[in-house]
């Protein structure tokens, strides 16, 4: 088990690097989901994985397992209506990397850039650049399993 250092933003629009950029295509599903734990399969790139989240905001413990095919195919249909599919984008931003989560279906329209440190001091001291946008680090609305789960995306634009 790790721990995830992470802050997210909701970016006003695709980076223009993004065209330029080979992208990860992922679709994910919540097994379960509650106050300050999850459970989700993923396909990323072909490649399943069973990963359990606890925690909530800046700091969360995770662990991921790879899963087989069969595992995956088995486990997948339990998902349904608690799904998100968007393609990953990963750029250099100085010593750290951006991640760019660019949402298809349902959540189209939707830009979201995580970043994740070694530290909670490194993540405190980090100064975004104005052009990531608003910062909704802990704001559960835009976390992966509240998308999932919602009946509609919250509005982009407050």
């Amino acid at each position: 088990m790790g721990t995830e250092i992470e802050r997210k933003f909701i970016l006003r629009a695709v980076p223009e690097w993004v065209s330029e950029t080979e992208g990860s295509a992922i679709r994910q599903g919540y097994l379960a989901a509650g106050a300050g734990a999850e459970v989700r399969v993923r396909l990323r790139d072909g490649s399943p994985r069973l990963t359990v989240k606890r925690g909530e905001g800046l700091a969360r413990d995770e662990t991921e397992i790879d899963l087989a095919d069969a595992q995956f195919a088995a486990l997948w249909p339990l998902t349904e209506g608690q799904r998100i599919e968007k393609t990953r984008y990963r750029h250099p931003l100085g010593d750290l990397t951006l991640e760019v989560d660019v949402y298809e279906g349902p959540h189209a329209g939707l830009v979201v850039a995580e970043i994740e440190f070694a530290s909670i001091a490194e993540s405190r001291s980090f100064e975004p650049p104005d052009w990531l946008g608003r910062e909704v680090t802990g704001d559960e609305r835009w976390a992966n399993r509240s998308l999932a789960l919602a009946a509609e995306m919250p509005a982009i634009a407050e």
